[in-house]
């Protein structure tokens, strides 16, 4: 999937009023219909099949707030499959809308600058619920997993929940991220896709539990391991590309601590730097299993070696980029090239021609939009705020999107007192 690019002067895409975010649409039957019908061909190839537990307590018209792990390019079309006819909004990424602006407003969708402070958000997504009378679908993860394992939540969700004040509706997926994980390029596999619809919480118990308890609910439901899922059920995944771009993930060898000088072709993970090579099974398994059997345990291990930098001040990204900016939905736009650094300070753009000159501290936000391969440009680091966001595409192809990701995710901890 591509998105409409425009090169155009860094000076004149500054100039461009930013679009007005407006109300959302109540997406009519037809629009409804349409994604029903294309899910099912989707759906299909993974055998798609799903559970309900206390769904009973929904009523048939009542707006509630649909909470769903985020996993893969299927996730939008499994939750309009299940709640078809019901109306939904759905929350999604401001970039989305590049192009198609009048489609996404029409099936419903809600946009969004993704790990930016959105005061607007709220207020649209209560638009949805109370004027609206539609459901609402959030992936509150924001991003897709790196690792298999659930992605950061923010702290102001439990706050949400009491504010909207409707019943909350939780899907958890299962053999969604091994279906289509990220780092894999988006490569489909032959797996089973599983899900389970959950009646999580009533507006009565919302409004009778604190801030901490809600919290705490919410950081269970989104606690999983789909690796560890796989080996346990013995899941196997055959394709002979299931470790491509593996390095994007595991980025550092455990062996001779080198960075960036892994590489994930075929089915092996190969150390370029001294040789070591690791092979991922059907099962999910790295073999050797010395010193890692389990994916998300190197990646652990990885943040543990971040924090650590970060701690003793020799944490330090320096890269060349190319720079894209979202000023507006009418086009991604390319204005030139640049340098980003990461520090204990934050992260400091500079570039095209000496015009750009942009700097983010640590407390901005508590993870990072950073991607693979993002609509088939590259991998990718974005920061920004409510009206300009800078796509940063790190020109020497480096693994570094991870590594910026956690980073983020360690200071905005250490800055906030909430390691």
């Amino acid at each position: 999937m591509k998105i409409k690019v425009t090169k155009l002067p860094y000076e004149t895409v500054s100039k461009i009023c930013v679009n007005k975010k407006h109300p959302p649409l109540r997406p009519n039957l037809f629009w409804r219909t349409l994604m029903k019908i294309i899910a099912k061909s989707d759906l299909k190839k993974t055998q798609f099949s799903y559970t309900k537990t206390g769904m009973e307590n929904l009523k048939k018209n009542e707006p509630c707030l649909i909470l769903m792990n985020h996993s893969c390019f299927l996730d939008l079309e499994t939750a309009e499959s299940i709640f078809y006819p019901r109306p939904l909004n759905v929350v999604c990424t401001s970039d989305g809308f590049v192009g198609k602006n009048w489609l996404m407003r029409h099936i419903g969708c809600i946009p969004t600058n993704k790990f930016v402070s959105d005061f607007l958000l709220v207020k649209h997504i209560k638009y949805a619920l109370t004027k609206l009378k539609t459901s609402v679908l959030m992936f509150p993860e924001a991003s897709y997993s790196f690792d298999g394992t659930a992605t950061p939540l923010p702290q102001s969700l439990a706050k949400c929940l009491k504010l909207l004040n409707v019943p909350v509706i939780m899907i958890k997926t299962e053999g969604a991220f091994l279906f289509q994980p990220l780092y894999n390029n988006l490569q489909t596999r032959n797996v089973k896709v599983t899900a389970e619809v959950k009646y999580l919480l009533s507006p009565q118990e919302i409004q009778n539990k604190s801030l901490e308890e809600l919290n705490t609910i919410l950081t269970n439901e989104f606690s999983f391991d789909n690796f560890k899922t796989q080996q346990t059920k013995n899941i196997k995944v055959t394709e002979p590309y299931r470790a491509d771009f593996l390095n994007r993930v595991l980025y550092k060898c455990p062996l001779c601590q080198t960075e960036g000088k892994t590489l994930g072709k075929g089915t092996s993970l190969t150390c370029q730097s001294c040789g070591a090579e690791w092979e991922l099974t059907e099962t999910g398994f790295l073999k050797p299993e010395k010193p890692f059997n389990h994916i998300p345990d190197w990646y652990r291990w990885q943040r543990e070696c971040v924090k650590k930098e970060i701690k003793d001040g020799s944490y330090k990204i320096e890269t060349d980029v190319d720079i894209y900016m979202l000023v507006d939905t009418n086009s991604i736009y390319q204005v030139g090239e640049g340098h980003l650094s990461h520090t204990k300070n934050g992260f400091h753009l500079t570039g095209c021609d000496g015009k750009l000159d942009y700097s983010q501290k640590p407390k901005a936000s508590y993870s990072l939009y950073s991607d693979y391969n993002w609509y088939e440009i590259g991998d990718m680091i974005c920061i920004g705020d409510m009206k300009t966001l800078y796509y940063c595409f790190p020109k020497n192809k480096e693994d570094i999107a991870a590594k910026c990701r956690i980073a983020t995710e360690e200071l905005y901890k250490l800055e906030t007192g909430k390691e």
